[in-house]
C-alpha cells in the first residue's frame, strides 16, 4: 500500500501530523525526526506469538503504542504469496498452515512489545518499523548479501527470494515515501541462526556465520551509509552459531549479542510451544517467549543506544 495514501486513509491525528512533517509544512515548530527501526530474520522474527494471550493491561499498552509506531511488513510466503501489512502497529494474520500448527489466529513478533516498550519509555517520539522476515531460511544463503546460487542450493533455497536484496528494496521503497529530513534509522533487529545451525549436510554454514554476519551488518550500514548503525541480535541457533554471534559482537562497533535462557527461573527465560505437529515438536517461540525477546531488545536499545532516541 503507498504510505502516503495509507496516510490520507487514516484518521487519526499520528498520519496527519506524519503527512505534514513527509511534506514539509511548517508546524510552527520543529518537528522530531522519525526513528526508523530495521526488523529481519527468519520464523521467529516472522513471529507465532498468540495474540490472544495478551491481557487487558497489554492491549491498553499496545493501543498506546500504535498511536505513535507505524509498521510495515512483509512475512512468509505461504499459499503462493508473502503475508503483508503497512498499518499501525498490530497483530498479523498468518497463512492457514501457521494457524494450524500453532492452533493460533492472530500472532505477533519481537516488534510488538520492542514497541510497546519504546512507547512506554520515549513516548513523544514517532517510529516506523519496516520488518522482512521468511520462515526456514539461512543467512548462508538466502539472506547472504553475496548471493550465489551455490550457496543458496545448500539449503534448498535457491528458488527462495533473494532476502537481502529484497529486504533493502522494501526498505527503500517505504523510506522513498518520506521527507529526506524528516526520518533517521537508528537501529536493526536481527533474529536468525536456526538454520544455519543445521548440520545434517555439513557444517559449512555454521562455520561461516561469522563472516555472513559481519557481512550483512556491514551492507546495512554501507547501503545507508550508517556507519554506526546500531544493530542487535538475539542469541538463537547452535552453541556454534552464537558463538560466531559473540565473536561479531565483540569485533564490531555498536553491535549487540542479546544472551536468552531456557532456564525458567532466569530473567532472560524465553519459552517454546510444547505441543506437536505430525509427531514432531514444534518449537518457536510462544505468547511469552517472544513477549520476552521484544522486551529484551528494548533493554539492550536502551542500555547502549538511549541516546539515538533523544
Amino acid at each position: 500500500m503507498n504510505y502516503l495514501k495509507n496516510i490520507y486513509t487514516k484518521k487519526h491525528s499520528l498520519f496527519i501530523l506524519l503527512f505534514l512533517s513527509f511534506a514539509g509544512i511548517s508546524l510552527g515548530q520543529n518537528t522530531q525526526k522519525i526513528k526508523v527501526f530495521l526488523l529481519a530474520g527468519q520464523s521467529n522474527m516472522d513471529g507465532r506469538g498468540d495474540a490472544s494471550k495478551l491481557s487487558e493491561a497489554e492491549m491498553k499498552l499496545l493501543t498506546n503504542a500504535s498511536q505513535k509506531i507505524h509498521f510495515v511488513y512483509k512475512g512468509t510466503v505461504g499459499e503462493g504469496n508473502a503475508i503483508r501489512y503497512d498499518g499501525a502497529l498490530d497483530f498479523t494474520n498468518p497463512w492457514n498452515f501457521v494457524k494450524q500448527k500453532f492452533r493460533i489466529e492472530k500472532c505477533f513478533g519481537p516488534e510488538l512489545f520492542f514497541g510497546v516498550e519504546l512507547v512506554k519509555n520515549y513516548p513523544k517520539q514517532d517510529y516506523l518499523f519496516i520488518k522482512r522476515s521468511q520462515g526456514g531460511t539461512s543467512l548462508y544463503g538466502a539472506w547472504n548479501p553475496n548471493w550465489s546460487f551455490e550457496k543458496a542450493s545448500f539449503f534448498n533455497e535457491q528458488d527462495k527470494p533473494k532476502l537481502y536484496q529484497d529486504f533493502i528494496d522494501l526498505v527503500d521503497a517505504e523510506l522513498a515515501e518520506l521527507h529526506p529530513d524528516g526520518h533517521e534509522i537508528v537501529g536493526m533487529l536481527w533474529v536468525q541462526g536456526e538454520t544455519d545451525s543445521n548440520t545434517s549436510n555439513g557444517s559449512v554454514a555454521a562455520d561461516t556465520y561469522h563472516l555472513n554476519l559481519e557481512s550483512l551488518i556491514n551492507s546495512v550500514r554501507d547501503h545507508y551509509d550508517i556507519p554506526d548503525l546500531p544493530f542487535l541480535i538475539v542469541g538463537v541457533g547452535s552453541k556454534k552459531v552464537q558463538k560466531a554471534m559473540v565473536q561479531v559482537s565483540n569485533k564490531l562497533t555498536n553491535v549487540s549479542f542479546i544472551e536468552r535462557s531456557q532456564d525458567v527461573n532466569r530473567s532472560n527465560y524465553t519459552p517454546i510451544y510444547t505441543h506437536k505437529w505430525n509427531g514432531k515438536p514444534v518449537g518457536h517461540y510462544n505468547y511469552e517467549g517472544i513477549k520476552k525477546i521484544g522486551q529484551l531488545f528494548f533493554e539492550s536499545y536502551q542500555t547502549s543506544y538511549a541516546n539515538y532516541l533523544q
